[in-house]
């Protein structure tokens, strides 16, 4: 299939302002097309993902991808999709999140390839240096106030309780302006963004239609969302970020795998490059199983090779594994911190575990452990669970009631990683 019945095969197509034209124009050879990504945090999250992908997409297929710093843009805030004003970035916040968000949009597009190599633009290289008369007379005197507040974004927040600021309502001029030097400058001909981006693509190609006489169009993919509508890349600690520092590589997977039973073959389709026999394979086992996990497992898998790469990936994987019996073989210490956060966690003096026991053997009791670590309401109880074989030290069956834990079986000189049955876990901490 072609680009575009891909594109569409994946849910990928929200609008397009000429498709059969673009369709044309695609077809004599490579067009030149960008997306934006305005640097309002230090990181990008999961959301920016589809203009990535999609921008890799089109590169894939022989075309040329401009991801778009907005270093300009990024000083007043775009209002689609917010119910009341942006906090206003100081000069230095606004340096800091572009230098931080160009490194995350040179992960996932080719910049070396020898025919279509990407290139990361700013818009602020273009735009700080415009008097603001230039503007009002080169751009804003081809837009009308009654199409700008027609527009979704505007006119939300205008029947709103908080309103809209000049500033934010000047944005989607600024858009366009971007949209129209690229055409000019670099022969862009297509931008691409996500569906609430709509009006802002539009009012570029009306403004390069105006003063250039010379086609473009806008293609938008659908805001990604949850079976229940709601955002997508939220979690009840927050938004997920393509930063490893911010969003660890083993939580990053763990939010895939996660994914709704609804959801996964579409987010297959939308954020992966598996080809469609490999999904179709992929949707036939969940129809059949979902409760394997495989199409989620293969989800996690292939956005984390992408994002964070196939070696960290690996190590997510057998985090992952963790809490599932696995080895801790290679488990570095920050990668079993996150996984085991959220185990009940008790501290036990370190003098405990390096004492001699009645009979003489060096370490803690087991079932003494068992009992404060609140796996196992007794002592007596303790020892029917380690000799009924349902206790595991650092997932490693114990089945001796009389076992002595030592420091020398702390992980990390540290933890203790204690399971009873397949599912209750428990850490102790040294201390």
């Amino acid at each position: 299939m072609n680009l575009i019945e891909d594109l569409k095969y994946r849910g990928l197509l929200a609008d397009c302002t000429d498709e059969s034209t673009l369709a044309e124009r695609l077809a004599q050879g490579p067009v030149t097309l960008y997306c934006g990504f305005d640097p309002t945090g230090d990181s990008l999250h999961v959301g920016h993902l589809m203009g990535q992908l999609t921008l890799r997409r089109f590169q894939l297929a022989g075309h040329h991808p401009l991801p778009l710093a907005g270093g300009a843009t990024g000083m007043i805030g775009d209002p689609s999709g917010r119910s009341s004003e942006r906090n206003l970035l100081t000069p230095e916040q606004l340096a800091h999140n572009v230098s931080s968000i160009t490194r995350q949009l040179s992960r996932l597009l080719d910049f070396e390839a020898p025919a279509n190599p990407a290139r990361i633009v700013n818009n602020a290289d273009w735009t700080v240096g415009v008097s603001f008369l230039d503007f009002l007379r080169d751009v804003g005197k081809h837009f009308s106030v009654n199409m700008m507040i027609a527009k979704d974004s505007v006119r939300s927040r205008m029947e709103g309780d908080t309103g809209i600021s000049y500033t934010e309502f000047s944005y989607m001029l600024l858009q366009a302006h971007d949209f129209y030097h690229l055409r000019k400058t670099l022969d862009c001909e297509l931008q691409i963004g996500g569906s609430d981006q709509w009006g802002n693509i539009t009012a570029g190609t009306d403004l390069i239609r105006k003063k250039l006489g010379v086609p473009a169009w806008g293609w938008t993919f659908p805001l990604i969302t949850k079976a229940d509508g709601t955002k997508f890349g939220k979690t009840a600690s927050g938004a997920v970020w393509l930063d490893p520092e911010k969003t660890s590589p083993y939580k990053f997977y763990q939010f895939f795998v996660n994914t709704e039973d609804s959801m996964v073959i579409p987010y297959l389709k939308k954020f992966t490059f598996l080809a469609r026999d490999e999904i179709e394979t992929l949707a036939a086992a969940h129809a059949a199983n979902p409760g394997a996990r495989e199409a989620h497992r293969a989800l996690a898998r292939a956005v984390t090779t992408l994002v964070h790469g196939q070696t960290v990936c690996d190590d997510a994987i057998r985090a992952s594994q963790i809490m599932f019996g696995g080895g801790l073989e290679g488990i570095g210490e920050a990668v079993f911190q996150d996984v085991v956060g959220e185990i009940p966690t008790k501290d036990i003096p370190r003098a405990k575990l390096e004492e001699k026991t009645p009979a003489g053997a060096t370490g803690a009791p087991l079932t003494d452990l068992l009992v404060h670590a609140g796996l196992s309401a007794s002592k007596g109880q303790a020892r029917k669970d380690i000799e009924g074989g349902g206790i595991y030290i650092n997932n490693q069956r114990e089945t001796s009631g009389a076992r002595a834990v030592a420091s020398d079986a702390l992980l990390f000189g540290k933890y203790l990683l204690l399971r009873k049955g397949k599912k209750s876990y428990a850490v102790l901490r040294a201390v």
